[in-house]
């Protein structure tokens, strides 16, 4: 599959993703670019200052050296104005002038993004990053992860008082993302653990529903199927079946099976490529091209009918790296047709090479929207999957680890 891969046009491409996010840099972290790249006065998030540095680590692993200073500055950002000094934890969000906490509830899913920020700054040989990441692990053992469920809370109040009474599995996918990096990086084999049980709890779920991920529980696991039916487009708890966690579990769990298989090389795992493999092929069938565009609809409902037509740049991004990953594992043809397809669909119509980055959002009919998101926020999505393909990384270990090792093995 790998000789057909447009490798050097990927590499490229992360280069370009890597020039544009040198400008999200902020007084207090990392902030939210507009359509031109240049900083929004809203509020910094969490999550966006963690994944952008995580990108700033795989920027300077990957030899750009301008990168270093940006990794440093999110370490200390994530040590300091985001740390909650009283209650420990990280603020959701802070305000863009004064650095003052403006949400100070404790969210799983940029909790997640704090183990994965800092595991990529040990990887990247930063000062404060392993103690970064001591401290995320001890929060996030003490109070997110549900040994009992397999899941990890979604919120608490910033005293951690009161939890809030919904489980989703968006958190959950990112935490997988984030144990694999630390079992990668700590070699404590309860991340890979955890990491395991939660994807193949949620690859049941998905069985269970014709391979269309259940998204949203009560507490006592109860799912949920008309949540936020009347919000349909959030961008993170949307209505009904997500297209692109299908694509991104699907990769997740070919991960999963890979980690596992560096630890145990007699492990076999393949139920992990069967559900990677019906859960992939439910998005394609259910979001590619299915109302008259190409494209992935965001959405559908239980029956595989749309729901938000709108095209994610996201979404694309995790097809491309799960026809990547099942492609290696397979062996099948089909998966390394459509990632050509996916790519030449990126660069026609998602890839801004006039303005920079990706677009975000895409409607019905390819044009450029923002109903769920305005502005290119970050380059998460789009360079990891140029990183994917580009550098030909291997499913496991997880990127930072993956670049590192590349980079030592060329030398």
């Amino acid at each position: 599959m790998t000789a057909a891969l447009p490798a050097g046009q990927f590499r490229d491409e992360a280069d370009r993703l890597l020039d544009f996010a040198l400008r999200s840099r902020t007084t207090h972290g990392f902030g939210w670019l507009d359509d031109d790249g240049q900083l929004t006065d809203r509020p910094l998030e969490l999550w966006l200052t963690c994944r952008m540095t995580h990108v700033a680590a795989l920027g300077l692993l990957r030899g750009r050296d301008e990168f270093a200073p940006l990794v440093d500055h999110g370490v200390q950002s994530l040590s300091s104005v985001f740390r909650d000094p009283v209650n420990d934890g990280w603020f959701a969000a802070v305000d863009s002038a004064s650095g003052s906490p403006i949400d100070d509830s404790k969210q799983g899913y940029p909790h997640a993004f704090v183990l994965l920020a800092a595991s990529s700054a040990v990887v990247a040989g930063r000062p404060g990053a392993a103690q970064l990441l001591a401290s995320a692990q001890a929060v996030h053992d003490e109070h997110f992860w549900i040994e009992s469920k397999n899941l990890v809370h979604e919120s608490f109040l910033a005293d951690w008082s009161e939890v809030e009474p919904y489980l989703g599995v968006n958190a959950a996918m990112h935490t997988v993302e984030a144990f694999l990096a630390v079992h990668d990086v700590t070699g404590d084999g309860r991340y890979l653990d955890r990491a395991e049980a939660m994807t193949r709890q949620v690859a049941s779920w998905a069985q269970e529903r014709d391979w269309r991920i259940a998204e949203h529980f009560e507490p006592d696991g109860a799912v949920l199927p008309d949540y936020n039916r009347e919000s349909p487009a959030d961008p993170f708890r949307p209505y009904g079946a997500t297209v692109g966690h299908g694509l991104e579990w699907s990769r997740l769990a070919l991960s999963v099976r890979a980690s596992r298989r560096r630890v145990d090389g007699s492990y076999d795992g393949s139920e992990l490529v069967t559900a990677a493999t019906e859960l992939a092929t439910r998005a394609v069938t259910d979001g590619w091209a299915v109302d008259g565009a190409d494209g992935f609809v965001y959405t559908t409902d239980w029956e595989g009918r749309p729901v938000v037509r709108a095209r994610m740049h996201w979404v694309l991004c995790e097809a491309i790296g799960a026809a990547y990953a099942l492609g290696g594992v397979t062996g099948e043809k089909r998966w390394c047709d459509l990632l050509l397809e996916w790519w030449g669909y990126a660069q026609e119509h998602l890839i801004d090479t006039e303005r920079g980055s990706w677009r975000h959002e895409l409607d019905e009919h390819n044009r450029p929207a923002a109903g769920t998101w305005d502005g290119k926020p970050d380059v998460y999505h789009a360079l990891q999957t140029c990183l994917l393909v580009g550098d030909l990384l291997p499913l496991a270990p997880s990127f930072a680890t993956a670049i590192a090792e590349n980079a030592s093995e060329s030398v």
